[in-house]
């Protein structure tokens, strides 16, 4: 009966595939030609865009936001052309021919479903920004209180709440459909509802701290808003470097100390012949979420913590797994940790700073139907206005990470054993049934880390 059901599923995503795809074309092609008609100047000479400048900007924003779902969209499908229906001859010693053709299934699945949900994401967001949704948000809070603190703080609860609900069944499908399709799933649908509570619960504090502190700042520096932001961002990111694993990491998952003293004993052996000064090893319950391995080491002055899926575990053999080990410590021997950090606090600095050029002009949040100057609406705006730049420097951090994963390799090779790392890999991959390859420019773009098949070569030469 399941089997029936995911095969009358996939019989009417073919169908409506296209069907949105075209709708979708049909609809930006529609709306550029009403944008650009003279119709369209009239309907923008409403109160709410009283003059040439808001409307101009308003075009800005909806070009820049309709170009980014278009570049994404572009990459997908050039991902998409790139997997072969046959075991290419370069996997062959990773995959076998079932479990290629099974990876390939997954990752089509998955594609497929991105690329609904992503096309009705994307026609929401496009509605929400030609009819005014954010204005009519900032109309509404404003009724709540005068407090120009407290009207921010329910406009993007608000946003936040309605953005659980609309992901919530596109994740319960994620999870319990597609994950549970190929044997990943693990966790009970009550598990799934008290995470998605948790997070956001979580949500509403930690941000609702933040943005209270943001806008408590730029209320009393002004000019020198940026700087203070910058600096109180840089505190919460190197705080969240320390502590994630001790404070946000128990909320979901059990840490216990490993407990396995054979195990222990190869990874102390291992950190003691490189100088590492290892605090803590802990295992960590990923097995009741899902069946997907993965390993972790969080590290800022005086915190050392290596963390191990209980799936990673199971899945590799002692000296597999001291190489993985061997591979994250050495993304703290060559100060991974703190150029990522580095480039981070950059980053943000950099955001902050346009930002602050930018906070004058009031025009801005005008464009998206705000009456009047609101920083809540406005921080929307920008947001958009600044994707050309976030994906350049998103990019460059993607090119940065991968050069990281080059010289962890590089280091477990040297200091461990090259064979041992290639083989965990090989595994990993084969039991995440990960495309291994991406095309050129999605790699490039998305991906922090090299494809296995390239991190093997490496190895190897």
């Amino acid at each position: 009966m399941r089997e029936k059901k995911y095969r009358y599923f996939k019989i009417i995503i073919k169908k409506l595939k296209m069907k949105y795809i075209a709708f979708t074309i049909l609809y930006i092609l529609l709306f550029i030609f009403l944008m650009s008609s003279p119709a369209c100047s009239c309907m923008f000479t409403l109160e709410e865009l009283h003059n040439t400048q808001v409307h101009n900007i308003l075009l800005i924003i909806l070009a820049l936001f309709i170009w980014e779902f278009i570049f994404s969209k572009t990459l997908d499908y050039l991902n998409s052309k790139s997997w072969k229906e046959s075991l290419p001859d370069e996997l062959k010693d990773i995959y076998d021919e079932e479990k290629y053709a099974k990876s390939m299934k997954y990752e089509k699945t998955k594609h497929t479903f991105s690329s609904i949900t992503g096309i009705f994401s994307f026609i929401l967001m496009l509605l929400v920004l030609v009819f005014g949704g954010f204005g009519w948000l900032d109309d509404l809070v404003k009724t709540f209180t005068d407090i120009s603190l407290l009207q921010s703080l329910y406009f993007f609860w608000i946003i936040f709440l309605i953005q659980t609900l609309i992901s919530l069944p596109i994740n319960y499908y994620s999870t319990f459909v597609i994950e549970e399709k190929f044997w990943f799933n693990k966790m009970w649908k009550k598990m799934f509802f008290l995470d998605t509570f948790k997070s956001l619960v979580l949500g509403v504090i930690i941000w609702g701290v933040l943005l209270s502190a943001i806008i408590w700042i730029y209320s009393i520096a002004w000019n020198l808003f940026w700087l203070y932001a910058w600096g109180l961002l840089t505190f919460f990111s190197i705080f969240m470097m320390m502590f994630y694993s001790s404070l946000i990491v128990p909320l979901f998952n059990k840490q216990t100390p490993l407990e396995d003293w054979e195990l222990r004993s190869w990874i102390q052996d291992f950190a003691d012949k490189v100088w590492f000064t290892l605090d803590n090893i802990f295992v960590i319950d990923g097995s009741k979420r899902s069946s997907k391995a993965n390993a972790y080491f969080s590290w800022f002055w005086p915190k050392k913590r290596i963390v191990l899926y209980d799936t990673l575990i199971k899945d590799l053999e002692t000296e597999e797994l001291v190489a993985v080990l061997a591979h994250e410590i050495g993304h703290y021997k060559r100060k991974h940790t703190l150029q990522m950090l580095a480039f981070s606090i950059i980053q943000t600095g950099s955001m902050l700073y346009i930002l602050g050029l930018a906070l004058n002009y009031e025009e801005i949040s005008q464009a998206l139907w705000a009456i009047t100057w609101s920083f809540h609406v406005w921080a929307i705006a920008f947001g958009i206005l600044f994707t050309p730049i976030s994906i350049v420097l998103g990019t460059l951090w993607s090119i940065l990470s991968r050069r990281n994963e080059y010289q962890a390799d590089e280091f477990a090779k040297n200091n461990y054993d090259a064979q041992k790392l290639e083989s965990a890999l090989i595994k990993l991959s084969r039991n995440n049934l990960s495309n291994l390859q991406p095309h050129p420019l999605y790699e490039f773009f998305h991906y922090s880390h090299p494809t296995v098949l390239k991190r093997l070569e490496a190895l190897r030469k």
